[in-house]
């Protein structure tokens, strides 16, 4: 199969032929359709965090079953499907108690003695995140898919892998929102703007969305945002607090910088709640000053935005075909692998919304 590798960090991708085994009793042979390109990926790209190498990134899929292994009862041939990467093994502390988001996985990736899900020739290609999409075909467990409904749009299913399932998923499962609460949302790039269409299907009363890029503030807006202010204003945050009348709610940091983190701790009202959802670099540090504290402002990060994605991706289908969640406005373009590294460039120049790789 084709395949994007990365074989070094800082370095464009390679289209190469790679080879992928036979699926194991737990484990489901997907045929790509569709990747979105995610931050995410370009934090391991660009070297902000460590990974073996080569290795093919990509996690935001969707595809359809071709083959699955022995054991596996979740999925069949035929089935489409979407990815997560927050593959999950069901019997961990965290499983059983409901956390599965935060499950480590071991037993969803292949031991070191037996043969790899993929090669390069005589060398293995270490799997990304559980999946590595960026490929004609992807090998996982299947506790890293789930079948969705076949009417909805493979590319737009795939943002759900995991822009919709974080941003979305921070709304519905971290932030405990009411009817009415107010709402900041500090990027408004995928996650972000996932965030705010949750905040509106939520019920959420003002949504403030953050962004330095005026386009990205009007597709703000037009997924839900109630009114939007320019990051880049010395006054931003002093702007959401005069706006809500002493600061929101909840606050939801969806680009992975320290300075969005603090924007995001700067709009709380008294015991509102910041939640942290970017990859921020692996040195920095978020925190609450001691007023912060005594305001009863709460602080959390929202991994993968807590997800129990077998339950969250149908649903978040589901609003997607009952017209509910607008993914379309979300995609900036439609690109073959051949242009993965262009998409990445866009998304270092960070105008964009989402870009997504099709496969034929």
């Amino acid at each position: 199969m084709k395949a994007a590798v990365l074989f070094e960090a800082k370095q464009p991708l390679s289209i190469e032929d790679v080879q992928v085994a036979n699926p194991g009793p737990h484990e489901v042979l997907i045929r790509t359709v569709a990747v979105g390109v995610c931050r995410s990926d370009l934090h391991f790209v660009d070297g902000a965090y460590p990974h073996a190498m080569p290795t093919i990134p990509g996690h935001e899929a969707a595809g359809v079953v071709e083959a699955v292994g022995s054991e596996v009862r979740l999925v069949k041939v035929g089935d489409h499907v979407v990815t997560c990467l927050s593959a999950f093994c069901g019997h961990c502390e965290f499983c059983v108690t409901g956390n599965m988001y935060l499950c480590l996985g071991a037993d969803t990736r292949r031991g070191k003695g037996e043969v790899p899900r993929l090669m390069l020739g005589d060398t293995p290609v270490a799997q990304m995140l559980n999946l590595s999409a960026y490929a004609e075909q992807m090998l996982v467990h299947e506790h890293a898919c789930v079948a969705i409904d076949r009417e909805m749009p493979m590319d737009r299913a795939a943002l759900i892998g995991c822009a919709v399932t974080t941003g979305a998923g921070a709304v519905f499962n971290c932030c405990d929102l009411d009817p009415g609460e107010m709402v900041a949302v500090v990027g408004c790039g995928g996650i972000g703007l996932a965030a705010v269409n949750a905040a509106k299907i939520a019920g959420a009363g003002r949504i403030i969305a953050i962004d330095p890029v005026p386009e990205k503030r009007a597709l703000a807006e037009k997924l839900g945002a109630t009114h939007s202010i320019d990051a880049l204003s010395d006054t931003a945050a002093d702007e959401v607090v005069a706006l809500t009348k002493g600061g929101v709610h909840h606050a939801i940091e969806a680009v992975g910088r320290p300075q969005s983190a603090a924007t995001a701790v700067k709009v709380l009202r008294r015991g509102g709640t910041a939640t942290i959802l970017g990859m921020m670099p692996l040195a920095e540090k978020v925190g609450l000053s001691a007023l912060d504290l005594l305001s009863g402002k709460k602080l959390q990060g929202g991994l993968m935005g807590a997800n129990r994605f077998p339950v969250d991706i149908p649903r978040l289908v589901d609003f997607y075909l009952r017209g509910l969640l607008d993914l379309d406005s979300i995609i900036a373009e439609r690109v073959p692998l051949a242009q993965i590294n262009h998409a990445f460039e866009e998304l270092r120049k960070g105008d964009a919304t989402r870009s997504v790789v099709v496969f034929e």
